[in-house]
């Protein structure tokens, strides 16, 4: 997959470091040259050998080791792409600012190639709009970001800051090394829950993290599209290259889908919208003693159903989350709401659907139901794409 590419892959202080120990050895496997760089703080938490044993060539730790040679300069040429892995917040500030002081700065500056940046520190940090900028900056450079996860992370904390999974790291080189096969698209990504409102407290709502919406807005910039993400309400990062729309309720989250979907070639509908909605809402915190033993509910607007009766040349992309026999649900869904894909998703059960990182999926089409094993959301969203190409270039697929 990786035969003979050259992946030069810079080493940062962050104390989930370690993790890069297997991306060199998954790139090896892969079939690629690898080289490797490292902070000063990065040989504080991972011995440079190690890092030479994984990888079969010298590591780059000091940038005058070596007076007869320019070591970076020869290092940010040869690669075909560059990882920068376990970035941390001042690694973060030296690449958006030109700073060239230790070995993977340096490098970087010297790099032509793609580069991968997969960022790691703590919730608080990553959230700082000091940071935020830098990121923005780096992606307005045309780095790929792959992460940060949510998860737990050092001193016991548990959040947004958690080094990218060493297979979603290989993953984005493996991309880079590819065309960026969906320049000129136009898509548009709905994520998240909706949540409707009872009184200014009191709200329905479900499960729904946003991460898989995320994870497809992320590998569709990575790739070349034009995308905006229409979110409800979630405590994830929007991926940094996307247009955000947030909007809280589904009567938003239809009126801006309409707006734009005449500008769009794909819509994906990755939201959980909620079904039902109350009747009357309260612009004053109920009393507890005042609520009715029984909720009186009403549908909210069929999304889904109003894309379908209005698109025309538009693909259409729709996931059925249930929690027994989703194949079977999605095919129904599937002409009665005029889509061209679904995704049938397992929900309810550990390690699949709502929260979680990976997700239980079938590829349901007019043409018949592809089984996928179970993958990260990551992963999964790059296999929906292949499959929506698949249907652009080919409509009898659908």
């Amino acid at each position: 997959m990786l035969s003979g590419r050259r992946v030069t892959v810079g080493v940062c202080g962050s104390i989930a470091c370690y993790k890069l120990v297997e991306v060199v050895r998954r790139l090896s496997k892969l079939g690629a040259e690898v080289r490797v760089a490292m902070t000063p703080g990065a040989t504080r938490f991972v011995a440079p050998a190690t890092f030479a044993a994984v990888s079969g060539s010298p590591v780059l730790t000091d940038l005058f080791t070596e007076a007869e040679r320019v070591a970076h300069v020869e290092l940010g040429r040869w690669a075909e792409v560059l990882v920068v892995g376990g970035a941390t917040a001042t690694t973060l500030e030296r690449l958006a600012s030109g700073a060239a002081d230790e070995p993977v700065s340096a490098t970087y500056l010297m790099c032509r190639a793609p580069v991968v940046l997969a960022p790691a520190m703590h919730t608080e940090m990553w959230e700082h709009p000091a940071v935020r900028r830098n990121v923005d900056r780096l992606v307005a450079d045309g780095v790929t970001l792959v992460g940060p996860d949510t998860g737990d992370l050092a001193s016991g904390d548990h959040g947004v800051g958690r080094l990218a999974d060493p297979e979603a790291v290989v993953a984005a080189v493996v991309a880079a090394c590819g065309p960026r096969d969906m320049d000129g698209l136009r898509v548009l990504v709905t994520a998240g829950p909706t949540r409707e409102p009872l009184d200014p407290v009191r709200y329905i709502s479900n499960h729904s993290s946003g991460r898989m919406g995320y994870a497809l807005a992320a590998d569709a910039v990575r790739r070349g599209a034009h995308v905006t993400l229409v979110t409800g309400p979630s405590a994830l990062a929007p991926p940094p290259g996307t247009d955000v729309v947030r909007v809280t309720t589904a009567q938003q989250m239809l009126d801006e889908c309409l707006s734009r979907f005449d500008e769009v070639d794909v819509v994906v509908k990755a939201a959980a919208v909620a079904d039902q909605r109350p009747v009357a809402t309260s612009d004053h915190k109920l009393p507890k003693d005042g609520l009715s033993d029984r909720l009186e509910l009403e549908p909210t607007p069929d999304i889904a159903s109003e894309l379908g009766r209005k698109k025309g040349a538009q693909l259409l992309v729709l996931f059925a989350a249930e929690t027994d026999d989703p194949v079977a649900r999605a095919r129904e869904k599937l002409s009665r709401k005029r889509a061209d894909l679904i995704i049938a998703n397992l929900v309810g059960r550990p390690g699949t659907g709502f929260d979680s990182e990976t997700n239980d999926a079938a590829l349901v089409t007019e043409a018949g139901a592809e089984p996928l094993p179970r993958m990260r959301k990551e992963q999964l969203a790059t296999r929906i794409w292949d499959r929506v190409l698949l249907q652009l270039g080919d409509p009898a697929e659908g």
